[in-house]
């Protein structure tokens, strides 16, 4: 089985935002710190899992058993019921869903924050990988 850590953070809410992915795959482990630009905590968070599904299907893991960890409870319902209140994250879940649905046995699963330090601190990581918010107007 294939267990895929994911965590969004966001420094403001909206601002400066980056994912973090922890895979443990075939006795390896990858960790990925991704700079997302400028969204809110909750876009980092679809978009962290999205990354996820994207690298685990680069790998070649669609005819494995992987099993997303996140401590987004907004993530793992949207997942579970198909469905997100806010229409804001309705195309967010559905590209996730579309990658998902390429993985023949996929399974998400919440865990609780202190379970998932290390993506949380790669995503804080990746905060910091993204530019300035104030461009240098400095000739």
């Amino acid at each position: 089985m294939i267990e895929v850590y994911i965590d969004g953070a966001s420094a403001g809410n909206p601002g400066r935002s980056g994912a973090g992915i922890f895979i443990k795959a075939h006795g390896i482990t990858e960790k990925f710190s991704i700079p997302l630009g400028i969204m809110s905590n909750h876009e980092a968070e679809f978009h962290a899992f999205i990354k996820g599904l994207e690298i685990c299907l680069e790998k070649g893991f669609v005819d494995s058993v992987v099993s997303f960890r996140t401590d987004s409870e907004l993530v793992n319902k949207s997942v579970e019921k198909e469905f997100v209140k806010n229409k804001l994250y309705a195309p967010l879940l559905e590209e996730a869903l579309h990658l998902a649905g390429k993985i023949e046995l996929f399974f998400m699963k919440w865990i609780p924050s202190a379970e998932n330090k290390l993506a949380d601190e790669l995503a804080r990581h990746a905060i910091q990988k993204n530019p300035s918010e104030e461009p240098n107007n400095q000739s």
